[in-house]
């Protein structure tokens, strides 16, 4: 694989120009090909990056910090007074490129071989492909993800399992359409340096990946298309903008060919979703509801609030939960007016080979909520397995027919108050001993096969990523924090850190007779349930698990 030329060398690059391009560290695992994807220019690129904007990355995340402060004072949000001008004025995002204008099914999934291959096939019209949640960022994961995504442009990729199973791609016309997801801004990349500073993890996956795949996705008809996920504010969204403009000028396409959807995946940022539009106006195509990261945000920030902002189980907070519908109804509204895409939630069930019942059931709670967000006026929906992507096209085909989308439903009969996107306690449900367990058992299980390098990952038939295991440990936090009673057969039971110990514990014993003592002993089962007990029962709320996963991560 050798990288499309930029018709701007780094040297004729835009200011900064100079500075020494980003370094591998020696401590770098050796990860086959990688002399492909590290190249000169490319680092060079890198490099460039960095400079130009990890310091105003830096504020931001320091602005992050001031702003939670004052949510723990006022436990409230509202609208930005200051961008009033910005929610009333008359402008539209810019018009959806050809590859971007059905996107009735997305598939998500980290860029492994196989996975690529699949998700590229599978019938969806739109591949999330995944260097954040469903990805651990271990060096093989970050460069070999780079080159899976090359290859399979190229069409030189193929895979065949230790079961002699071959995997390759169908014709051109038949494949998704690529979304890249790179890390979130709070994320750093160890085995990048820049004068000796840690490359954001962002930067280093839409460098690398837009350095060398810019100018030949244009050559195939499609460009290079980004989520941006764990955004807070529209600041946050004009520094990926300003990343945008600097990017094509460096490289010589046309400003705008790049495309951005934005994951309305915080409570701040539902609170400034026309704000991130207009930010991103010439690169925007959309806004998704993502609802585990919600959830793990509003419990993040309001975990001081007292026991109204206490959110019971994570599966019994659905989509149709009064605050939830305020927000997805909002997403809707805000997208169609700015002529935006609107995409809806993740349907995570894996199917199971070996019961049909459960299939049943699930495939009928999947079309019962692609339903939902089809006739809510969504455009398109998430899915985590090759097996839903005709259950959600089923969904939306009865309501697009033959139209790309339904951006034309305005959805004006929709208000919203900054008040309704906060009522927690309208939620007519409780937490439960259960819901402790599942979160215990989930997080235990999900950080060890994230320690081990795998990040999305099948656990009681659900595909879970990082988002879970933030729920989970977020949940177990608040939970006993407020001291929530628990209604446990007809007693009482207090949420306690010796509680959460004990129950950690029984998961532990649980798990070892699940999976036989050899298999215990390989994996990072202790090092997992030691640190879903730290930043769940800490009293210093830690704000991303994976900022201390990642110090524990091999490779």
């Amino acid at each position: 694989m050798s990288a499309h030329t930029p018709s701007t060398s780094p040297s004729s690059s835009p200011s900064p120009a100079g500075g020494a391009p980003a370094v591998v560290s020696p401590t770098a695992p050796a990860v086959d090909r990688a002399a492909e994807v590290l190249t000169p220019e490319a680092l060079a690129f890198v490099g460039a990056l960095h400079r130009r904007f990890a310091p105003r990355r830096a504020e931001l995340l320091a602005l992050r910090q001031r702003r939670r402060s004052e949510i723990a004072r006022t436990a409230t949000l509202d609208f930005l007074p200051e961008t009033a001008h910005i929610r009333e004025g008359d402008w539209r995002v810019a018009p959806s490129p050809a590859a971007l204008d059905d996107r009735r099914v997305e598939i998500t999934g980290p860029t492994d071989r196989k996975m690529t291959i699949n998700a590229l096939n599978s019938g969806a019209k739109i591949w999330l492909a995944d260097f954040e949640d469903a990805s651990a960022p271990t060096w093989e994961n970050v460069v070999g993800g780079q080159l899976n995504l090359t290859d399979a442009y190229e069409r030189r990729i193929d895979f065949t399992s230790p079961d002699g199973k071959s995997y390759a791609l169908k014709d051109a016309a038949e494949l998704a359409t690529v979304v890249m997801r790179p890390r979130g801004w709070h994320l750093d990349e160890r085995h990048l340096t820049v004068d000796g500073e840690r490359v954001p993890g962002g930067l280093v996956d839409f460098g690398l990946y837009f350095f060398h795949n810019a100018r030949r996705l244009l050559d195939l008809g499609k460009g290079p298309y980004f989520y941006l996920p764990k955004t807070e504010s529209h600041l946050e969204a004009r520094l990926w903008n300003e990343v945008f403009v600097f990017a094509q000028e460096y490289v010589g396409i046309p400003r705008g060919t790049v495309r951005a959807t934005v994951l309305i995946e915080t409570i701040t940022a539902a609170y400034e979703m026309e704000e991130i539009l207009y930010e991103l106006r010439e690169h925007a195509s959309g806004l998704n509801a993502g609802r585990w990261d919600y959830l793990f945000s509003i419990v993040k920030n309001f975990r001081d609030g007292g026991e109204r902002f206490v959110l019971p189980d994570r599966n019994a907070v659905t989509m149709t939960a009064p605050f939830m519908r305020a927000y997805t109804e909002l997403l809707v509204r805000t997208c169609h007016k700015r002529g935006a895409h609107a995409l809806g939630g993740m349907a995570a069930f894996i199917p199971s080979r070996r019961d049909p019942a459960v299939n049943e059931v699930a495939f009928q709670k999947v079309k019962a909520d692609k339903d939902r967000e089809a006739a809510d006026g969504f455009d398109g929906s998430w899915v985590a397995h090759p097996d839903l992507v005709p259950i959600a096209r089923a969904s939306f085909d009865a309501v697009l027919g033959d139209r790309p989308n339904q951006k034309d439903r305005l959805r004006e009969d929709v208000h919203v108050t900054a008040a309704e996107l906060i009522d927690i306690a309208s939620l007519d449900a409780r937490p439960t001993f259960e819901g402790l367990r599942n979160a215990v058992q989930v997080g235990i299980r999900y950080i060890e096969a994230w320690l081990r390098g795998a990040g999305a990952v099948a656990i009681f038939n659900l595909m879970e990523d990082a988002a879970t295991a933030e729920i989970s440990r977020s949940q177990i936090w608040q939970w006993t924090n407020v001291g929530v009673v628990f209604e446990e057969d007809g007693s009482q039971l207090k949420a306690t850190p010796e509680l959460v110990r004990q129950v950690a514990a029984d998961a532990l014993v649980e798990i070892r007779s699940e999976i036989g003592e050899d298999a215990f002993t390989a994996g990072k089962w202790t090092e997992a349930h030691e640190l879903l007990l730290r930043t769940a029962l800490d009293t210093e709320y830690v704000e991303f698990l994976t900022l201390p996963a990642y110090e524990k991560l091999a490779g």
